[in-house]
């Protein structure tokens, strides 16, 4: 089964996921640091609160107490270390001349000085990549690891850049390839959340006919 088998099955299934949720880029931004290690309800409470304070700005989240800000963060979880890694990113942000400054860099420097920044990893980073900036980069979170392996298009101990890098160069000769990554990587989640499970709901699955987990499971 190839990638683009997976997607086209995964898009009937489930239709457009119309992601990223935010309001600007910045928005997305802020939502792609405090994901980390919790569901997106828990992001969207937080970010209320930021809005509800006038504190989703840069430059206010910066010079914002840390016990105010983790105070208002509360909801998506490890919220004293998210502070610091909101604050950190923040800095960064506005040090290197904001949105406008960062949107003129190519893309394999921009994804270089978002990895520096203290508390965003390579997820984070084409996270904010893709759905902030545009960019035509794959993102490999727990959910794809899981889904390719189970199909066995890997082995699933690849490191990150392995998997990334195999994603983009199976669907690199698509057009219109950042719409085609926003899609899929939101289908996957989609997908994961619902069937794919840790305990995987084969009997549901779009793909189980094509899976060779499914086929052990439902025989």
């Amino acid at each position: 089964m190839t990638l683009r088998q997976v997607y086209a099955a995964l898009y009937r299934t489930y239709g457009p996921q119309h992601w990223w949720p935010g309001e600007t880029p910045f928005e997305v931004m802020v939502g792609a640091v405090l994901t980390q290690n919790t569901a997106w309800s828990n992001v969207e409470k937080a970010i209320v609160n930021l809005k509800t304070h006038d504190a989703l700005d840069p430059a206010v989240i910066t010079h914002t107490p840390a016990r105010t800000l983790a105070a208002w963060l509360k909801p998506s979880g490890y919220f004293n270390i998210k502070a610091r890694r909101l604050k950190n990113f923040c800095a960064w942000y506005l040090a290197a001349g904001g949105l406008a400054a960062l949107q003129r860099l190519d893309t394999a420097t921009l994804r270089r000085e978002l990895l520096r920044v203290n508390g965003v990893g390579p997820e984070t980073a084409d996270d904010i990549l893709l759905y902030a900036f545009q960019r035509p980069v794959f993102v490999i979170d727990a959910y794809t690891r899981r889904l390719f392996s189970r199909l066995q298009l890997i082995d699933g101990e690849e490191s990150y850049e392995v998997l990334r890098h195999y994603c983009e160069k199976g669907l690199g000769r698509a057009t219109g390839k950042v719409a085609l990554f926003n899609e899929y990587h939101a289908l996957i989640v989609a997908h994961a959340k619902s069937v794919c499970r840790k305990t995987p709901l084969c009997a549901a699955c779009c793909l189980r006919r094509r899976c060779p987990l499914g086929h052990e499971i439902l025989r």
